[in-house]
């Protein structure tokens, strides 16, 4: 073969391998606490997840190309995080990472993220101010969820003073510090702040200390899923009864607590109960696919159904699934899901619309009040 025929062999060669190349499908990686303390929410994100690549795939995928996912248990805690992401990253060579974890897990998981320069999606509400150019938030921060408890409580309920219960990791702690620091700038009184390791169960000690202490109103931050069912289980059989809002359980959860959860105040980006009509086709839908299978969704798997919705926007919108490009786009697109229109605009962060509710004998969420573009404040002032 002479040099023309071979360099035009290898041009045809290096088109077909760009051909098959742009026919493989787009890798969604979703590492996600399927054990420990996130294991009663994650099976919803991972429903959601699936019902986004279902119909994202029916309408054509991404920029042509179908979507798969790959889930990965990061054990909800910070080791099982390093060796999801370092598979998913490393190994599957994903393109995208979308999840709901733990703080530990995302702390844990994000120097991969930066090492590897690898889009990620975070959808779970957290303590705020975790910052990485590769990283975009499409949930909320304190600055949008507590202040309606405490205003609640103090306005409406008279509570002067508060005790407060959290789970012994960044979530717990930095929910906890926002909301003392917010319950004094309101006149309010902390008269015991108490911490419980993520994996603990036996709250009986720091229940003793709350009643002895004999507060207005209880808050509390615990990991979400077990720590919540367990703490409050408690604190029903130890006859607690004054107002108590959590400001980690979702809606799903709360259903699963049964007759423990009623009562409950919480503050959520999303309820069930949205009326628009987004809402109801994502309700439907999921519905149909799931069946009697379908775990209640939540402020947890919706943000990550909204976000795969927003990663296609910022493919579509680059025309292209390159990190960097992915990273440049993403601040300029939004979706309009069952939330309402998203957009991560706000130095990687998002205005969201807040609903103040309370959690039903039947294990529904009555709305009392809704709070419409709450600003997420200064997170990332650096990017």
């Amino acid at each position: 073969m002479n040099i023309k025929s071979l360099a035009g062999s290898v041009a045809l060669l290096g088109a077909m391998t760009c051909s098959a190349s742009a026919q493989e499908p787009i890798q969604i990686g979703i590492p996600v606490g399927l054990s420990g303390a996130n294991s009663v929410v994650a099976p919803s994100v991972v429903q959601s997840s699936e019902l986004a690549v279902e119909e994202i795939n029916a309408a054509g995928g991404i920029l042509g190309r179908q979507v798969e996912l790959v889930v990965a248990d990061d054990g909800s805690g910070a080791q099982g995080a390093q060796r999801a992401f370092d598979s998913l990253v490393f190994q599957d060579e994903v393109d995208v990472l979308i999840s709901m974890e733990t703080s530990a897990a995302r702390n844990a998981g994000l120097p991969i993220v930066n090492r590897a320069g690898k889009p990620f999606i975070y959808t779970s509400f957290y303590e705020g101010r975790s910052c990485s150019p590769w990283m975009f938030v499409d949930a909320w921060v304190p600055e949008q969820q507590v202040k309606p408890i405490v205003d609640h409580f103090v306005d409406n309920l008279s509570a002067k003073s508060f005790y407060l219960i959290g789970s012994d990791y960044n979530f717990g702690r930095g929910m906890l510090e926002f909301t003392r620091d917010y319950i004094k700038e309101r006149g309010g009184e902390v008269l015991g702040e108490q911490y419980l390791p993520m994996d603990g169960s036996d709250w009986t000690a720091i229940i003793s200390d709350l009643k002895s202490s004999n507060p207005d109103a209880l808050i509390t931050s615990t990991a979400g899923g077990a720590p919540n069912v367990t703490l409050t289980k408690q604190l029903r059989n130890s006859g607690v009864s004054i107002p108590y809002g959590n400001l980690a359980v979702d809606e799903g959860t709360a259903k699963n607590m049964g007759a423990d959860a009623a009562g409950i105040f919480i503050s959520q980006s999303y309820l069930t109960g949205i009326g628009n009509e987004e809402n109801k086709t994502f309700l439907a839908a999921m519905e149909n696919k799931f069946g009697s299978e379908l775990k209640t969704p939540n402020d947890l798997s919706v943000p990550q159904y909204e976000a795969i919705y927003l990663y296609k926007a910022a493919a579509e919108k680059a025309g292209s699934v390159e990190p960097q490009a992915i990273v440049d786009a993403l601040p300029e697109v939004s979706f309009t899901g069952p939330r309402g229109a998203i957009q991560m605009n706000k130095q990687h962060h998002t205005p969201l619309t807040m609903y103040l509710g309370q959690v039903t004998d039947a294990g529904g969420v009555e709305v009392i009040k809704t709070f419409d573009n709450v600003d997420p404040g200064e997170q990332c002032p650096n990017l």
